[in-house]
């Protein structure tokens, strides 16, 4: 998996440094249709699985809250909460400025990417991240720097596409590769993108093999829970105390 993730892009073989510059063109290019194109292309369910997301992320203490690759502000949006401090974290500018037309003052915003967090040691309460993981360089280097700043004891959620039931995947697969690039060509005029963010989801690890990742990177308590028969999945754990 770190392979594909360090020399991938797509279905062809990169330098990290390209993979980076790639995905942040990627996004530079979608961001001011990125929620339209989420609604089309989910049928408006990822609404329903990111509710579910904050809904759950709210019933965790703590005061400082980051969300990385935090986009356009969906996820922050629905955290907002008076006493809370709360931290956009993106490498996409571009994704931060429709947050930040979104939220206005309600958020902070930082341009920096999960494997180099501007945070120091043991001084965030949760982190949170939505379909970005997949896009990260290394998510190993990644989940040990969300550890490095979360406080002991404080909370990770992941909310990212997974592998749905087996008997689903037939279909799941071609709705992905066939009717998803089309729909984000005709929206986006971008094709190229979302071949990538498809090939970026059809090669992201299971739940099962992200619990091992997260657990490797020295959280306790982590489990996950399916979202419509694992096509989504929500992931969990906390910094060891």
């Amino acid at each position: 998996m770190k392979d594909y993730l360090s020399t991938s892009f797509g279905n062809d073989t990169v330098t990290t440094d390209q993979r980076k510059k790639l995905i942040r063109s990627v996004f530079k290019r979608v961001a001011n249709r990125y929620d339209l194109m989420n609604d089309i292309m989910s049928m408006g369910i990822h609404r329903l699985w990111k509710w579910r997301f904050i809904r759950e992320i709210k019933t965790t203490s703590g005061r400082f809250i980051v969300d990385l690759a935090g986009g356009t502000g969906d996820i922050a949006k629905g955290l907002i909460s008076p006493g809370k401090t709360l931290c956009i974290v993106d490498p996409s500018i571009e994704m931060m400025l429709v947050a930040k037309n979104r939220l206005g003052s309600n958020s902070n915003y930082i341009a920096s990417d999960a494997q180099n967090l501007p945070f120091e040691d043991n001084s965030v309460d949760i982190v949170t991240i939505s379909f970005g993981i997949r896009n990260v360089t290394d998510i190993n280097l990644a989940l040990n720097e969300i550890n490095r700043v979360l406080k002991p004891g404080g909370a990770f959620y992941c909310l990212e596409f997974s592998r749905p039931v087996f008997w689903l995947r037939p279909f799941y697969n071609a709705w992905s590769r066939v009717v998803i690039p089309r729909l984000g060509a005709w929206v986006s005029k971008n094709p190229d993108a979302y071949h990538y963010l498809i090939e970026s989801i059809t090669k992201f690890p299971s739940q099962k093999e992200m619990l091992s990742i997260i657990q490797n990177a020295n959280f306790s308590d982590v489990s996950y829970t399916n979202l419509s028969l694992g096509i989504a999945c929500i992931h969990r754990a906390n910094k060891s105390n």
